[in-house]
């Protein structure tokens, strides 16, 4: 049977970092705990999972302009440079900055797919690769973000990894409910009314988890919520009622902001997990340069395993 699994890349080579010890390093002494690391994790969910079809989804603009003009303090804590008309440089370690560069390179010679789109986050990409999937979906994040986009009916849920990857998970709806008491399908407006400080998210001011879900389950939607603000009939209780009304500029953009996008263009993609490498040659060159031995060696027989 054909599965897609979809990685938030950044994620999880940011986990990958300082995860493991970054004493992993290449004979020039380059630090490769990241790519290791990532390999290791895509090796472990390979094995686990099986999927015929993998993405490494790319953050090919981690702060869109878009997003910021809507709500300005979207991920602001997080810049560490502003490029005028150009994408702001996103706060990373040069320990692992440098290690970008070889991860693209080894996961081209396996033949895994990258994908990115301009003006977009992996999120996005996620998002749009889900929806149009046509096949069970697995989406690997430590971002709860991505819960919006569980769905039972179409067969998509998210292997949640913030307690490590080995522990990750299992997100569906029953567990969305399960935990924030909303369904999956409006964990976006409760993200929005609480608001989220790791994304620069302030929320409606006074509304935290349990309120945000209260209203949900009453309301339905934000949509919902602000209609029954506006009406002096409606059964919103003035203090709820005060809150939402004030927050108005905030819930004109933020709903924006926090959806994930899913029908944006990203051209004709082969997603298929190649059952070998598509460039053995490059592989080892690339094992024996980052002395990447032991994980690359690892993942080749995993996916061979896989996908026999």
């Amino acid at each position: 049977m054909s599965s897609l699994m979809l990685l938030d890349t950044a994620s999880l080579y940011f986990r990958a970092f300082y995860g493991v010890p970054d004493t992993m390093r290449a004979p020039d002494g380059t630090p490769v705990n990241a790519v290791r690391g990532l390999l290791d994790f895509i090796s472990r969910l390979v094995e686990e999972y099986q999927p015929t079809h993998l993405v490494c989804c790319w953050d090919n603009d981690w702060r869109p302009q878009w997003r910021v003009d809507l709500l300005p303090t979207y991920k602001a804590h997080r810049v560490e440079a502003e490029v005028p008309g150009g994408s702001d440089i996103e706060e990373v370690p040069d320990p692992l900055q440098v290690q970008i560069p070889i991860i693209i390179e080894v996961l081209a010679a396996f033949g895994i797919a990258v994908v990115g789109a301009d003006g977009y986050e992996a999120d996005d990409v996620i998002g749009t690769l889900a929806t149009d999937a046509g096949m069970p979906v697995e989406i690997v994040t430590g971002d709860r973000d991505l819960f919006q986009l569980v769905d039972d009916d179409l067969g998509i849920r998210v292997l949640y990894t913030a307690r490590g990857v080995g522990r990750h998970e299992k997100v569906t709806n029953a567990v969305v409910r399960e935990k924030y008491d909303v369904e999956a399908n409006q964990y976006a407006d409760f993200a929005t009314l609480r608001g989220d400080a790791s994304d620069g998210l302030p929320g409606v001011a006074g509304v935290g988890e349990k309120t945000a879900a209260t209203l949900l389950n009453r309301f339905g939607s934000i949509d919902g919520i602000r209609a029954a603000s506006l009406d002096p009939d409606s059964d919103l209780a003035p203090g709820p009622r005060s809150k939402i009304v004030a927050a108005a500029d905030y819930l004109d953009v933020a709903p924006t902001v926090v959806a994930v996008a899913r029908d944006i263009p990203l051209g004709e993609l082969d997603l298929t997990l190649p059952p070998t490498p598509v460039d053995a040659d490059a592989l080892t060159v690339l094992a024996e340069r980052w002395g990447l031995d032991t994980p690359i060696a690892r993942l080749v027989t995993t996916i061979t395993d896989a996908r026999q």
